[in-house]
């Protein structure tokens, strides 16, 4: 699937051979096809996360914000602060802790729509170690009736492959949902990519304008010595181009005075509108990538509207609509898989109670089950989350 999506990739870029016979004879005033970056994981990583700073912040914020959930492990009866699933999960190796290799699968999840976690076992029922494992790096082995049987893990020109047909799966398998792929998610940078691309141009831009000084170009007009126009001989153009790129591009010649000799007369272009709305565009290309992955444009430090009427607002917003959704889509795929290895029926999820985030919501939300009299001790545990333990039963 991975390799039909590249090969998509690669011919939405051939131009498109027309077969009509006026095509000889229209005109084409366009300045030329717009240069879209590949939508690969690999492309996108570098381009999305590692060289643009909006990105990086969105997924380090998100990911780091849902590692750092508190994690409660409970069945119907009760919530468990010992148990061999809850040790695993706060030990998954001995090289990460949960936050680690949590923020490590949101990461995953976030960068290419998928996530995955291979349990290493031993002669114990539960494993023994977690890793997260790259998502670049596998692909999923279609059965002949559409489900995975395996996972190949590539390293190096090396394979490993993973079997997945027996009761219990050695991959936990989490991704997005993707409308339009039965085996791979849809990542939030997939659907950034247009802005992404813009803004990464915007920010050569800017980059450009201030290796020249900070300003736009202008031009050199060349007269002869009787005032009419004429041209510069190859070695008088390239003796001119070579001192422009030595004496006055640059930071360090910002502002050196130019000595123009032979007619040559210097012409400086002001910046047009459209220059002067280059930096709107890189902020609102700015906020269309904090859009896709969810956060409130004002966390990020995005200049602009106010969408919330404060950063308190947005924080809660960031939390109730991004954070809590994924890390509770998250913990109940990794809990139920790890449920079939112990064969107990349990649930890992965040601990609302103590996100601080929310604190004022789950105060009000305690305060209104405490004073419902028509409920009973059991019925407003089981509304606030909690296991219906048998002493509440009679109250």
């Amino acid at each position: 699937m991975v390799f039909q999506f590249l090969r998509r990739g690669a011919e939405a870029d051939i131009p498109e051979v027309k077969a009509s016979a006026t095509g000889p004879v229209v005109a084409h005033l366009s300045s030329g096809r717009v240069a879209w970056s590949p939508r690969d994981t690999a492309t996108l990583t570098r381009t999305g996360f590692v060289g643009n700073p909006v990105g990086f912040r969105a997924v380090k914020l998100i990911a780091e914000a849902a590692a750092a959930l508190p994690l409660v492990l409970q069945d119907r009866q009760r919530r468990y602060d010992d148990h061999p699933v809850m040790a695993l999960v706060r030990h998954p190796n001995g090289a990460q802790g949960r936050a680690e290799l949590f923020e490590a699968l949101y990461g995953q999840l976030l960068l290419s729509g998928d996530g995955y976690i291979e349990a290493v076992m031993s002669d114990q029922p539960v494993p023994l170690e977690m890793h997260v494992l790259r998502s670049d790096r596998m692909r999923l082995v279609p059965g002949a009736d559409g489900w995975p049987v395996a996972y190949e893990y590539a390293v190096g020109g090396r394979k490993h492959r993973f079997d997945v047909t027996g009761a219990v799966s050695p991959i936990c398998h989490v991704k997005n949902f993707h409308p339009q792929d039965d085996h791979y998610g849809l990542s939030p940078m997939q659907a950034a990519g247009a802005a992404l691309d813009v803004h990464n141009a915007a920010s050569r831009w800017s980059k450009g304008l201030l290796d020249n000084a900070a300003r736009p170009s202008g031009a050199i007009v060349y007269q002869s010595s009787d005032g009419a126009g004429a041209t510069l001989s190859r070695d008088q153009y390239d003796r001119l181009v070579s001192e422009m790129e030595a004496h006055h591009q640059g930071a360090r010649n910002a502002g050196r005075p130019m000595l123009l000799e032979g007619g040559l007369d210097w012409k400086p272009m002001g910046f047009s509108p459209a220059d002067m709305e280059f930096q709107k565009t890189k902020e609102a290309a700015a906020r269309e990538i904090a859009v896709a992955f969810g956060v409130p444009p004002m966390l990020l430090g995005i200049p602009g509207e106010a969408t919330f009427s404060n950063y308190q607002e947005a924080h809660r917003a960031f939390y109730r609509l991004t954070v809590l959704p994924l890390a509770t889509r998250v913990t109940a795929a990794v809990s139920a898989w790890l449920s079939a290895y112990t064969g107990e029926a349990l649930e890992l999820k965040p601990d609302l109670d103590q996100v601080p985030a929310l604190a004022s919501e789950r105060d009000a939300q305690w305060a209104r089950v405490a004073t419902a009299d028509f409920l009973t001790a059991a019925e407003k545990r089981g509304l606030l989350g909690l296991p219906a333990l048998e002493e509440a039963q009679d109250g």
